[in-house]
């Protein structure tokens, strides 16, 4: 039996191993020349993971070493690239090939890609990422710009930093690790702020050789410091998300309001201060946001940009600011998912015109229509500061599940049933009303129908949803 996957981040390797292990011959698809996703893709100074690092790891294949609570970008990407190498699933990656084309024809889904390729596989998985589709403005003038301008996903390192004058627009986790890694290299520092985020203070501080040898030399008491740090993280941020009256809320909220007290400037501190209640929007984390942003030669720019010019950025109040690069931290699209690839379902549905205004996916897992089509860290699933490996080996227990289902049967394929999925996506729907991302902001969780893209029960009910099928969901054929 075969299986195709479609990416080779995090969740493509977790999907090729466990697709291997069942016994499926494996095919990888990848669009780049190299594996590793978003941690690929990024490589901006500063880059690290929002989630400490010991609950960042496949449960099969821990990692005794990470240097720090938070591990820094490369160390994750060497992670993905040894597990990938260790488990044999380098040699079943086809680089720079993308998938263009999904049909699908009564017993298995025909595959089609960029570079040539086409094949039949009755099980597709796509492990195609949330946030790696960049969101580029269009500001006018752009391309007037002397200097160096690209997106934080695509850094370019050829450009010199140190001494010069930049501007960093956006003030996301990525805007606001870039600012710490970058205020001390540069003459100047500025940035610019649409609108303020809460900042949670996090210290992250390295792990001494001696609690790595312990991990290393305690396979058990390691595991057992993994689990509490997930059900500490995962059942804090859940209830505060889930329930804005929460004690988790409160103290999580009180901690963010007392680290902006720290800046010392009370104009500063004003302008740095959100309009909404944290975790609005998804919370930063950081050491030393506010105290980098308080260096003599940093700036923080709320003003609006009118434009770009050749020395630099205009903003609306006439004032011409000159830098000689631009990093645009301006985010991703996050309603892209597997697209732009083409997907035909039964009966020639289009899966970009079942995704408007906007994707859905029962338990965030597969689309009716699409058989055989499973998601990773699909549509509106827990993506809110949870370990998305957590999430995505839940996902892909529960879908090797129906696969078991489908050989038990002996038919040939599996789908949820649109009754069940607009079941779910109505109590989905009317969840969301009680979360704090619909306490009035703004944020790229909320989808095109105002409405969070994102799992907005609790933590709890994602974990016994994903325990076993209820077949009485699906169909099989």
């Amino acid at each position: 039996m075969t299986a195709a996957v479609i990416g080779s981040g995090m969740a493509g390797i977790l999907a090729a191993i466990e697709l291997k292990n069942a016994g499926f011959d494996v095919v990888v698809f990848e669009k780049a020349s190299q594996l590793g996703g978003t941690w690929r893709d990024n490589s901006y100074p500063g880059l690290s993971c929002d989630v400490p690092a010991h609950s960042y790891t496949f449960s099969f294949a821990r990692n005794p070493d990470w240097s720090q609570h938070y591990a820094p970008g490369p160390e994750i990407r060497e992670y993905f690239e040894r597990v990938a190498d260790d488990f044999g699933i380098t040699p079943c990656i086809r680089f720079n090939s993308e998938v263009t084309s999904l049909e699908w024809n009564d017993t298995h889904w025909h595959l089609e890609t960029s570079d040539g390729f086409t094949g039949d596989f009755p099980y597709v998985f796509a492990a195609t990422g949330v946030l790696h589709h960049p969101n580029v403005p269009e500001f006018e003038g752009i391309d007037d710009f002397n200097g160096a301008v690209f997106h934080s996903a695509r850094w370019d390192h050829s450009v010199s930093l140190d001494g010069k004058k930049i501007a960093v627009i956006g003030t996301g986790s990525t805007a606001v690790q870039i600012t710490s890694a970058l205020v001390d290299r540069v003459e100047e520092f500025s940035l610019f702020q649409r609108s303020a985020q809460w900042v949670l203070p996090a210290p992250n501080p390295e792990f001494s050789e001696e609690e790595r040898t312990e991990f290393r030399n305690d396979p058990d008491a390691h595991e057992e410091y993994v689990r509490d740090l997930a059900i500490t993280m995962f059942q804090r941020t859940s209830s505060a998300v889930t329930e804005p009256d929460s004690v988790e809320h409160q103290k999580i909220s009180a901690l963010c309001r007392r680290n902006l007290n720290t800046v010392a400037d009370d104009d500063l501190r004003e302008r740095l201060t959100p309009d909404h209640e944290p975790m609005c929007k998804r919370l930063i984390v950081s050491p030393d946001f506010y105290e980098k942003i308080q260096r003599p030669h940093a700036q923080l720019v709320t003003t609006s940009i009118e434009r770009f010019t050749p020395n630099g950025i205009r903003t609306s109040d006439g004032v011409e600011h000159e830098f000689d690069v631009v990093v645009l931290a301006t985010g991703f699209r996050s309603d892209r998912f597997i697209r732009p690839t083409r997907v035909i379902g039964v009966d020639n549905i289009d899966l970009d015109d079942v995704w408007s205004p906007s994707p859905l996916a029962y338990l965030s897992v597969m689309v009716p229509g699409f058989p055989n089509l499973f998601m990773l860290n699909g549509p509106n699933g827990p993506i809110g500061n949870f370990s998305l490996i957590e999430i995505a080996e839940r996902q892909m227990s529960y879908c090797m599940k129906l696969i078991a289902q489908v050989d038990q049967s002996g038919l040939g394929s599996v789908v949820p049933t649109a009754e069940a999925t607009e079941a779910f996506e109505r109590d989905r729907r009317d969840a969301a009303k009680n979360t704090i991302w619909m306490s009035g902001c703004n944020s790229w969780y909320l989808d095109a129908t105002g409405v969070p893209a994102s799992w907005t029960f609790s933590y709890d009910r994602f974990v016994d949803e994903m325990a076993a099928p209820d077949m009485s969901a699906f169909a099989l054929a």
